[in-house]
């Protein structure tokens, strides 16, 4: 008798019968599905506002701690390539809508449980797939259909979002603060020409330790983590300020080649330091006659952007100095303040400057920072001064900003709010359960199977409050039965409400993103039934 791995095909003209052995498949397939799933189940006690936070321990001795998904997934070392598929899926996730992305791992985690049973009842992977994609093009419809429309001019609306997304966050205790914040950022740099796009490059956040995430603020202007050049007496402030961002050295040229020159007579040397010395004079009465009396001067790799002589001579000529800008910088600078970066002393030109009301040096936690304000005809950016008691804060705080501000991007890309605390999922799981009826042979079972798996969200997130699970799901797809498509896990109230009056909502584009991309990967993983290495 065959083994239940082996078919029995009857090959023409031959009274034998030849065998394909599909258990290698099954077992590649299975192996793809396990992994996956212990990455899923990895995050899944970090989701929702009552979620775990985890403790990453990187290779160089930091420590990390956070519930982002995207930043765990990110710092695992992961070596199944279907596991390293569920990462790739979570930074898919953080890039199209910045927030979700524990979310859409663990809908991919709840659908592949889901497979493994459907692939044990004989279905062809090839139909789970395309049940799936039907499935999740239907959810993405019902979805819509909840959706509420949102204005950008509503800003409360953008403010209940931008919370609901840092609830989870482990500084939910300053989204009163941060919310608002994340808020005026992004619609500071909304350009009227283009109102759908948000390029989160122009909003750019400065981390400063010292004081608390209270103390965060919103500048409109720029903030240099750096204090300005007090060689020989250098000016900390500045009032008019005209601003000139340069690429080039003030400092003596130097030859291509390293060479060395000997000088055996003072005479010789005396000279070697008039020339010095007229040459670098030469060059800040350029600047002077301009009419600059402010130099952002861009970090050099090849020799000193300035030497000693040079910040003397620039500090008599009542110039502010800040040296060593990253390269990195450039562009957002000129941007804002809306002049132009000079390559060479040559091209120094007033209408190449910018102009602010202030320039000055002001002392934050144990440092400083230089802070720019009252730019005139500044361009679409702004900054954010992040403060904090400790790095981790820190670093957690720029984390949890970040996905607000996607938030906000998203509604102004996608001008829609959906509910949160699990009631989209339940609603779809409903829907999708009574659509599956309709169908007919392996597509409703399987999509019936596909609304079973959504259920994991509410679940989740009734688990990681402390609730009864079975019981707060039990009555939410009763409720939605009755027709209340909003009733959600109110965690901090320990029952279900309209979770819509809470005040609880997130942007469209999160959940449909979440749905359709998850569906993607596990139809991927699906589809593989063989791992072919080479060497």
């Amino acid at each position: 008798m065959a083994s239940p791995a082996t078919v029995a095909l009857p090959r023409s003209g031959s009274k034998t019968e030849s065998y394909v052995d599909n258990k290698r498949k099954e077992d590649v397939r299975q192996s793809n599905i396990l992994s996956a799933r212990t990455v899923a189940d990895t995050v899944r006690t970090s989701l929702g506002p009552r979620g775990m936070d985890k403790m990453i321990s990187t290779s160089s001795g930091d420590v990390i701690i956070t519930n982002d998904g995207a930043t765990i997934l990110n710092k695992m070392e992961v070596l199944q390539p279907a596991a390293k598929m569920l990462v790739e899926l979570s930074k898919s996730q953080d890039s199209a809508a910045g927030d979700g992305t524990t979310t859409v791992v663990v809908i991919a985690g709840a659908l592949l449980r889901q497979c493994l049973s459907l692939l044990s009842h004989g279905i062809h992977p090839t139909v789970i797939s395309d049940s799936l994609h039907k499935a999740a093009l239907k959810a993405v419809d019902v979805l819509t259909a909840m959706a509420v429309p949102v204005e950008l001019s509503d800003r409360e609306s953008l403010i209940k979002s931008a919370s609901t997304s840092l609830n989870s966050k482990v500084v939910s205790q300053y989204s009163s603060l941060l919310a608002p914040l994340a808020v005026d950022s992004v619609l500071s740099v909304v350009d009227p020409a283009k109102p759908d796009i948000v390029d989160l490059r122009d909003i750019k956040i400065v981390k400063k330790i010292g004081g608390t995430v209270d103390d965060t603020e919103l500048v409109k202007g720029l903030v240099f983590d750096k204090k300005v050049s007090h060689a020989s007496g250098g000016l900390t402030r500045m009032e008019n300020a005209k601003i000139a961002v340069i690429q080039f050295q003030i400092s003596p040229p130097k030859t291509d080649i390293e060479q060395s020159i000997v000088v055996s007579d003072y005479a010789q040397m005396d000279r070697i330091l008039k020339e010095e010395r007229q040459y670098i004079l030469g060059m800040i009465k350029k600047i002077k006659a301009t009419g600059c009396n402010v130099l952002l001067i861009q970090k050099s790799i090849l020799r000193d952007a300035v030497t000693d002589l040079s910040l003397h001579y620039l500090a008599k000529a009542k110039i502010l100095v800040v040296k060593d800008v990253e390269r990195d910088e450039i562009e957002f600078i000129t941007k804002t303040l809306n002049c132009l970066p000079i390559a060479n002393i040559e091209h120094f030109r007033a209408e190449k400057l910018g102009y602010a009301d202030l320039v000055e040096e002001l002392p934050v936690g144990d440092g400083k920072i230089v802070k720019i304000t009252g730019i005139k005809d500044m361009g679409r950016t702004t900054t954010v001064l992040v403060r904090g008691s400790n790095q981790l804060v820190l670093d957690e705080a720029e984390r949890s900003l970040h996905d607000a501000l996607c938030v906000v991007r998203c509604l102004v890309s996608k001008r829609f709010l959906i509910a949160g605390g699990g009631a989209p999922e339940i609603e779809l799981s409903r829907q999708l359960g009574a659509w599956a009826k309709v169908l007919h042979g392996m597509e409703g079972y399987c999509v019936k199977s596909f609304a079973e798996a959504l259920e994991v969200i509410p679940y989740t997130l009734a688990e990681n409050a402390g609730l009864n699970p079975i019981a707060i799901v039990t009555e939410l797809r009763n409720r939605h039965a009755q027709g209340e498509i909003n009733a959600g896990i109110n965690v901090r109230k320990g029952q279900i409400t309209n979770i819509l009056e809470e005040n609880v909502v997130q942007p469209l584009l999160v959940s449909t993103s979440a749905i359709t991309l998850a569906t993607e990967c596990v139809r991927m993983i699906l589809k593989i039934d063989d791992i072919v290495t080479v060497r």
